[in-house]
């Protein structure tokens, strides 16, 4: 059974889910959606490039139209962060599977509003957290999941990137609190995300943000302590004030037996691997984190999960939403400049704006 896909949202990240769908077996694209006709014209001609198909596919300047259609399956949001919520509950209530891009929404009531959508629908959602299906990553899980680290104390996730005044000035939504939430949600989440996978739920966290450019709302500098419910301990550290340009990523898991760290501009490269008492294959580790198929991966999944009665996505609404509440934990610990206990009843970026903000 092929699953027929509609992507709503041609821009640059639309590339890397027209990659996916081209080089997936039982997937194929049928329709695009996105208000200026070139960029689908741009999408549709990278698609049929990568997947060497000469198909009609349909054009949509209004989405709703794309989602109604009967010749959708699953719809790929890759819109701005303060329309995914909108967007995945309209394809939701049309009967439609629904791949969301980070972050899921920009508020807790709206994430539960879409995962709750989905399961009385008996639906797919699928939060694009694909860092988790790099096989790296999974080895990463099975060796802690194995307690070959024995038990976790310390995770500590960094980022360290270069936004310039230009990068936002090039969108006007981009470090908006309403349309955009901040640096953490879209440049922090996917490193929190796999944090959290690793370690396990959050049970408090206390965050301090600061910002220093006036040409935009959110954060320039964002840190946080995490404890989790296994009592270790966890700390953020993220800013987009690198200078002169990113120096990237860096995720290390310290435990009792064992230390684990990966870095690089896309966490593609070990500098720690060592477990008590056991031989590593660093030819074995250089594979996997050689494999970078992620996405396709992620899409192997999601369309396994619709083929095959009661299997459910690895990364489905509920799994997305714990980085959410992590980060938006992290934002109120700074409103209040007190620690946030988890779970966090309700949050919305939009309590950033009406509160101040950082400063």
């Amino acid at each position: 059974m092929t699953i027929r896909f509609g992507i709503i949202g041609c821009g640059f990240i639309s590339k890397r889910h027209l990659d996916a769908i081209a080089h997936c077996q039982n997937a194929k694209l049928v329709a695009v959606s996105d208000i200026q006709i070139e960029r689908m014209n741009d999408a549709i001609t990278y698609y049929k490039n990568a997947s060497n198909t000469h198909e009609t596919i349909k054009q949509y300047t209004t989405y709703t139209d794309m989602v109604e259609s009967e010749e959708v399956d699953a719809v790929v949001i890759c819109t701005i962060s303060g329309l995914h919520a909108e967007m995945a509950k309209i394809s939701l209530i049309a009967g439609k599977h629904v791949i969301l891009e980070k972050p899921m929404t920009l508020s807790l009531k709206e994430a539960d509003d879409i995962i709750q959508l989905a399961k009385a629908k008996n639906l797919q959602l699928m939060i694009c957290h694909q860092m988790r299906f790099r096989p790296i990553m999974q080895k990463i899980k099975e060796v802690i999941d194995e307690g070959k680290i024995g038990r976790p104390y310390l995770g500590v996730a960094s980022i360290r990137l270069n936004r310039s005044p230009e990068y936002y000035a090039g969108a006007a939504w981009r470090g908006d609190w309403g349309k955009d939430g901040g640096m953490l949600i879209n440049q922090g989440i996917h490193v929190i995300d796999l944090l959290q996978w690793f370690l396990g739920d959050v049970k408090n966290v206390y965050g301090d943000i600061s910002r220093f450019s006036q040409t935009k709302e959110t954060e320039d500098i964002a840190l946080g302590i995490l404890t989790f419910a296994n009592q270790a301990k966890g700390i953020i550290e993220a800013n987009i004030i690198t200078q002169p340009n990113n120096l990237g990523y860096h995720l290390s898991i310290y435990g009792e037996k064992g230390c684990i760290s990966i870095e690089g501009p896309s966490l593609n490269s070990i500098s720690r691997w060592f477990i008590k008492d056991e031989v590593t294959s660093l030819n074995e580790l250089e594979q996997l984190t050689s494999d970078q198929n992620e996405q396709l991966y992620m899409y192997n999944n999601f369309i396994e999960s619709i083929q095959t009665p009661n299997q459910q996505v690895l990364i489905s609404g509920e799994e997305g939403k714990k980085a959410l509440e992590t980060i938006f934990a992290l934002y109120n610990s700074t409103l209040t400049g007190k620690s946030q206990n988890l779970p966090l009843e309700n949050f919305n970026t939009m309590n950033m704006k009406s509160k101040g903000g950082p400063t």
